[in-house]
């Protein structure tokens, strides 16, 4: 499911600085909205965010553009863009530190590559490009500083997955049975670079969500199952996510570690061509294999979720708006702006690395440091 077509505009303002903390000391503060609009300097539509911590953070999206900041998006750097490389859409990015990235392109066949840079991202270097000329690639996500997995669109009845451990320089083809999928009613989507996840932490985990008219499918695999090489198990669960359209799906997959049940997670997503309807956006897990609705959807189709560590809340973004979780995802709530923002200003987002979250037309926020507060 390449999610090739869908675009959606933004438009955001800035108002003069004694208008704003006029409004401020006329709003309450648990209603204030949580998103500070950043000024990317760029109007390409963007859909993979890395946030490395310390203020370093990387961005990527169309026309090979990739972005760089420093000190925590007050000013962001406009990359080198890689030899060759100027019309291709950059929808997921790796980042590990303030020189070291690794950015992923999708598009049909060879258009799908792998780029690394090492001197903050003055020069690129040429990784790895898509061998099937059929295939399409949808997420990068590495578990740790050398192993890394990257997914594909099913070629020849089959999802693709490769595997790196050796910081990106190579990657190895890992087949297995437990990928089967009909291409035709089966794929991923290269949405917000989510829909795969994985982790080398108490619980070692692989885990990426599809769609399409067979519905939304949640394909896992324990680190052990991964290296005992091909057949060496895995798990296929049919969930109540989307409605079995070649437009919906899921679209984003987050975990984290829970010491009394082990993994929580979380899958959003919906109908991209159905942006407000409610319905299908989002399900909560807490063994990895029993997937359950959420009570109260999130307001509308979601590309991306993440979790609040310190807030202890999951947080969606979408076309049309943002919305969080204190209950582990079995109900959901709109965070709106007030008078003193933008009107758009809990919207048009595609993908999220907290504090950062990205979006069409150059579009970055960052979550405010009390957006989450009760």
């Amino acid at each position: 499911m390449h999610y090739k077509t869908a675009r959606h505009k933004s438009h955001s303002r800035r108002m003069p600085l004694c208008t704003t903390l006029a409004l401020l000391l006329l709003t309450p503060i648990f209603t204030r909205a949580q998103w500070d609009i950043q000024e990317s300097h760029t109007t390409a539509s963007l859909r993979g965010i890395a946030n490395v911590g310390g203020g370093v953070a990387w961005a990527s999206g169309t026309e090979g553009t990739v972005l760089r900041t420093e000190d925590g998006g007050y000013l962001w750097q406009t990359c080198a863009t890689p030899p060759g490389a100027e019309k291709l859409d950059f929808r997921g990015i790796q980042a590990f530190d303030e020189n070291t990235a690794i950015i992923m392109s999708s598009g049909k066949g060879d258009l799908s590559r792998l780029y690394k840079t090492t001197d903050g991202c003055r020069t690129w270097k040429l990784l790895f490009t898509n061998p099937d000329k059929e295939g399409f690639w949808d997420a990068i996500k590495f578990a740790d500083r050398a192993s890394g997995f990257l997914l594909g669109d099913p070629v020849n009845d089959s999802f693709r997955l490769w595997r790196t451990d050796d910081n990106g320089s190579t990657w190895h083809d890992q087949p297995n049975r437990t990928f089967r999928a009909d291409p035709s009613t089966q794929g991923a989507f290269a949405a917000s670079n989510s829909a795969l996840w994985a982790t080398n932490a108490y619980n070692p985990y692989l885990a990426w969500g599809s769609g399409g008219t067979a519905g939304a499918m949640v394909y896992s695999r324990t680190m052990f199952q991964l290296a005992s090489g091909y057949g060496g198990g895995g798990s296929r669960y049919l969930i109540p996510v989307g409605h079995k359209t070649e437009s919906s799906g899921i679209f984003s997959l987050c975990f984290r570690e829970d010491e009394h049940t082990g993994l929580v997670g979380i899958a959003v997503g919906g109908d991209y061509l159905k942006p407000d309807d409610p319905a299908g956006t989002a399900a909560q897990t807490h063994d990895g294999r029993n997937w359950t609705a959420a009570q109260t959807q999130p307001h509308g189709y979601r590309s991306a979720v993440a979790y609040d560590e310190k807030a202890k809340t999951w947080i969606t973004v979408g076309p049309n708006g943002t919305d969080i979780s204190r209950d582990d995802g079995k109900n959901w709530s709109p965070l709106k702006p007030t008078a003193s923002e933008p009107p758009d200003a809990d919207k048009n987002w595609n993908a999220l690395s907290l504090p950062f979250v990205v979006g069409p037309d150059g579009r970055i926020g960052k979550l405010r440091g009390d957006a989450l507060k009760p």
